[in-house]
This record gives C-alpha cells, structure tokens and sequence, in this order.
C-alpha cells in the first residue's frame, strides 16, 4: 500500500513539474511559432515574453492565429490564410522584432532637377503621393503617416544632410518598422515645343468719290515656347535587418510639361512586394 501511495505522489509531482516547465506556443497568421509565457490577453492584443527572457512584448490578436497553452488548452484567434495565399507574400519575416512586424515607413524622396538638388516640397509631396496610394493597397500592413515619420527622424537628429549616416537597421530602429521605403523623383528638361501666330491687318482710306487717298496695315506676331521634362522615379525597400528586397527605377514613357511623376511612381508601387490588390 506504501508503494502504490508513493508512486502516485511521484507522478503528480512529476506531473506538476511538466506543467510548470512547458511552454505556452503562439501560433501567428504568417505561420511562425512563438514558444514561451502569455501573461495577459485583453480585447486587441496579447503580453507575451519569451523562454528564457523577462522582456514582454505586445502582439495583436489580428496577427495571431491561436495559442496552445501549457496546460493543452487551445485558444483560437483568426482563420488561417490558405497556404496558396500565403505563398504569394514574397516578403518573409526574419530576426525582425515583435514591435517592428509589418510595420512601414516611407522617407521623404530626393528631388533631383537636371541633376542638381531641387525643391524639398516636391520630395515632400512624392513621399505624401505614396503613402496615400500604398494606404489603399497594404493590406495586413500599418504604415507610418509622414507627419510621424518626419518628425520622429527630426527629433532623432536624422536630418536629409545626415540621412547617410545612419543605416537602414538604424532608421527602422528609430522609426520602429520593418520596412523603410527610401525614394527619388529625377526631372531633366527635354526638348521645347513652340508656336508662332502672326496677325495682320490692312485698312483702305477712301475720299468722298471713292478714291483711294491711302493703304495702312499693322501686323503682329506672337511666340510661344513650352519646355517639356523627362520624369524618372527610383524605388528602393529595405527590411529592418539592412537586406534591400526592392530596387527598380521607372521612367516615364512621355515627356510633359508640368513634371508629373505620378505614373512611374505607381507603376514601381504595383509591382514592390509590399502592394496587395
């Protein structure tokens, strides 16, 4: 009888101490696994600290697929994507921190005019013009308003003077994203159209026999010139780890007269791995 009670304590001891030592395991949608403590679960996201480590970290719920707890309990979160879907994302996540997981922030572009720095506001403006079009079409993605953007660089000392020395771990760092889209609007004047327009006029005096007493004539000619630009834009993306997953440049198929870079941007932005339909 002794021995029956013993083991049955040494087995609930046993017991107890697995319990204790397993893992709790966070499934997320993107299909990567996260062993260790999940301390507390609210509305929105979830606190969890790894194995080994006192760190909590905050993850959303949305990105969470379900957790296995120690104890074998399962809570399940979102529906997975099909595994056909998620093979589409070319952008996989590697070392990135919790805190920076998809997570995007476009710099102000580099505005060059015939190769010369040009005006800031348009480099301002080309970073504004993407991140309204790359809003409508980031699904699963948050991206950094450029308001926050510039002035969380601003505060940082990260300048457009001192932009080149500080890496692109540094900027997502500072920024606390995954992705930093970096971006440059080049105009060079192309060829001139122009138009000349000539008025004449003639006018006949007559006396009272209807005489011609004389001929006057006046005439005027107008030119008008239009200068014509060739617009580029250069795309470049970059992961929180400094790899470079996108470099492409664009050039517009027409020269125009106002320097639009409307169409190459798009056209970069539909094709970088960041763009969802």
């Amino acid at each position: 009888m002794k021995k029956i009670f013993l083991m049955i304590t040494m087995a609930m001891f046993s017991f107890a101490i697995y319990a204790q030592t397993k893992s709790d395991i966070v499934l997320k949608t993107n299909g990567d696994e996260l062993k260790g403590k999940v301390t507390k679960i609210s509305a929105d996201d979830i606190t969890f600290t790894y194995e080994g480590e006192t760190l909590e970290y905050v993850l959303k719920k949305s990105e969470i697929l379900k957790i296995t707890h120690a104890s074998g309990r399962v809570e399940v979160f979102a529906k997975a994507l099909p595994a056909e879907d998620r093979q589409k994302d070319a952008v996989a996540m590697a070392a990135t921190p919790v805190d920076h997981h998809n997570k995007i922030a476009i710099l102000p572009f580099t505005f060059l005019m015939d190769n010369q720095p040009g005006a800031e506001q348009v480099g301002l403006k080309a970073q504004q013009d993407a991140f309204s079009f790359l809003s409508n079409h980031s699904a699963g993605y948050t991206i950094l308003d450029p308001r926050t953007t510039n002035a969380t660089l601003i505060q940082a000392g990260v300048t457009r003077e001192k932009m080149m020395g500080f890496t692109m771990k540094n900027l997502s760092d500072i920024l606390g994203v995954e992705y930093i889209i970096d971006g440059s609007v080049i105009q060079a004047k192309g060829y001139q159209t122009s138009s000349i327009n000539t008025n004449a006029d003639t006018k006949v005096k007559r006396d009272d026999a209807e005489k011609v007493k004389g001929v006057s004539s006046t005439s005027a000619t107008y030119n008008n010139a239009v200068q014509r630009y060739d617009v580029s834009v250069s795309l470049h993306i970059y992961m929180d780890n400094n790899a470079s997953i996108y470099n492409e440049s664009h050039k517009a198929f027409l020269s125009n007269t106002d320097g639009s870079y409307t169409g190459p941007l798009e056209y970069l932005l539909k094709r970088c791995p960041l763009y969802r339909k």
